[in-house]
């Protein structure tokens, strides 16, 4: 995800169910330096709940591929999402192809 993403963690926000407005469905990162939070966390992946109050997703499980890709599990579209530099720099996820 390049050298800003190197040092820190993504977070799943899964979102709220009883907050007006919602709070969370998007993927967070939060840098660190010395093992330790530094800052702020950091929008990295959204759009899973719209403007129109309609949630599209809920992501629940993050990590890192071999090949430096974010993976997110999402259980409310009962996807797996792949997000490349490319497509973040898209500010867009594309789903992770059927192994």
């Amino acid at each position: 995800m390049g050298p800003k993403f190197a040092d820190g963690v993504f977070v799943g926000e899964h979102g709220s169910w009883n907050r007006d407005p919602p709070v969370g469905y998007k993927v967070v990162f939060v840098p660190f330096r010395d093992g330790r939070p530094t800052g702020d966390a950091i929008d990295f992946v959204s759009g899973f709940h719209g403007e129109d109050g309609k949630t599209r997703g809920r992501p629940v499980g993050v990590t890192v591929d071999p090949h430096g890709a974010l993976i997110v599990a999402d259980d409310l579209a009962n996807i797996i999402w792949r997000v490349t530099p490319e497509t973040a720099a898209a500010a867009s996820a594309t789903p992770a192809s059927p192994q």
